[in-house]
């Protein structure tokens, strides 16, 4: 992992770097999943949809509109979801709550999880219909390359969110550094900063006379050696 901190980010509060940002293979996979997913929708959309021998739009799949809507939904959602992760990717190190970063990656987890296999619905249904669809249905193979692309695009959609599902994982298992955060940061509240103790610098005036001290008394009677 490219991070060292929690859940693969460094000290909350930390600069930005674009530059770093970018070359992070989790970016690489999210902005080719993001081009990948607006092929599909858009090849569908532009000209997967044909009028042969009707004023009605028949789906180039043989025919079957459900192909053509399930493949939409499934490329705009994973559109619409890159965008949603590459600004969380953006804003994770921002977060200074152990806790809200746990489910932003459980959160990555599941859905690149989830959508990895619903691309592989995508491919396998896709390519099913096509193989259905007769060529008296695509007169000039109209709609071909779009049908073929959609396909295509599907299948390399799978790897790529099965690789961030594994680099969301990877991030989940790296887990916390405890030494980036108090105990008020992983319950989400700020840190308090306590009131500083002051040290007593009050003088000790307390007299000690000294242990071997000769108390001489001027009044006190001499002794005077006997005349004999």
């Amino acid at each position: 992992m490219d991070g060292v901190g929690s859940f693969g980010a460094g000290r909350a509060g930390a600069a930005f770097d674009p530059i770093a940002f970018i070359q992070q293979p989790q970016t690489i996979l999210r902005i080719l999943s993001w081009i990948f997913s607006m092929v599909v929708f858009g090849s569908i959309i532009n000209e997967g949809y044909i009028n042969h021998g009707s004023e009605r739009l028949y789906c180039v799949f043989n025919k079957n509109n459900n192909a053509c809507n399930y493949g939409t939904t499934i490329g705009l959602i994973a559109f619409l979801a890159c965008i949603f992760f590459i600004i969380l990717d953006m804003k994770f190190q921002q977060i200074s709550s152990i806790k809200d970063r746990k489910k932003a990656v459980m959160l990555d987890i599941g859905f690149s999880g989830f959508w990895a296999f619903m691309w592989f619905v995508c491919f396998c249904f896709l390519a099913n219909q096509w193989q259905s669809t007769t060529p008296d249905e695509l007169p000039l193979n109209q709609g071909a390359d779009a049908a073929r692309a959609a396909i295509t695009f599907s299948f390399f959609s799978i790897f790529t969110w099965v690789g961030l599902t594994v680099r969301a994982v990877q991030k989940y298992m790296l887990g916390t550094d405890m030494s980036l955060f108090t105990t008020e940061v992983m319950d989400g509240n700020p840190p308090v900063q306590p009131y500083p103790t002051v040290t007593s610098t009050e003088p000790n005036d307390t007299y000690q006379s000294p242990p071997f001290t000769e108390n001489l008394d001027s009044n006190a009677p001499t002794y005077q050696v006997p005349i004999y």
